[in-house]
Formats: C-alpha cells, structure tokens, sequence
C-alpha cells in the first residue's frame, strides 16, 4: 500500500482552499502529474526540500507534497 494514500495527498494540497471554491486537486491523475513533475526536477539536480535519507527521488516528490513544501498551482496561476 502506498503511504500517503491518494486522498491523504488530495486533502494535504485542497486544504487551503476556502469553502465553496473549486479544489486545486480534482483526481489522482493530477497528483501523479505534480509527483512525477517534481521527482523529475529531483532527478535533474534541483535539491530536494526534506531530508532524502538515499530514498528514490518519486518517493522524496510525494513526501515533499505531503508535507506542504511543494504546491501545486493551476494554469492560470503559473503565468
């Protein structure tokens, strides 16, 4: 089982959303993308923002998103 499950990770990244707002985070599918995105900045030589202890650079991508160091932004707020 993975840990963080899906959900623990969807939750982490919709809490500052305010109620009645539309979540950053509608799908796994989304999480993946931003995980993926993040370990392949990892794997390119950016340093990581926790601890990585040797641990693969998807698992230091999903830790980071789980403990709030890296956000994820729509579209429209990257430009």
């Amino acid at each position: 089982m993975i840990h963080p499950s899906y959900t623990d990770l969807m939750e982490v990244v919709n809490s500052d959303v305010e109620p009645g707002e539309q979540p950053v985070v509608q799908s796994r599918y989304s999480i993946v993308l931003a995980t993926s995105k993040r370990a392949r900045q990892i794997i390119a030589g950016e340093e990581p923002l926790i601890k990585a202890d040797g641990k693969k650079p998807l698992s230091t991508a999903v830790e980071e998103l789980y403990e709030g160091k890296v956000k994820i932004v729509g579209d429209e707020e990257e430009e």
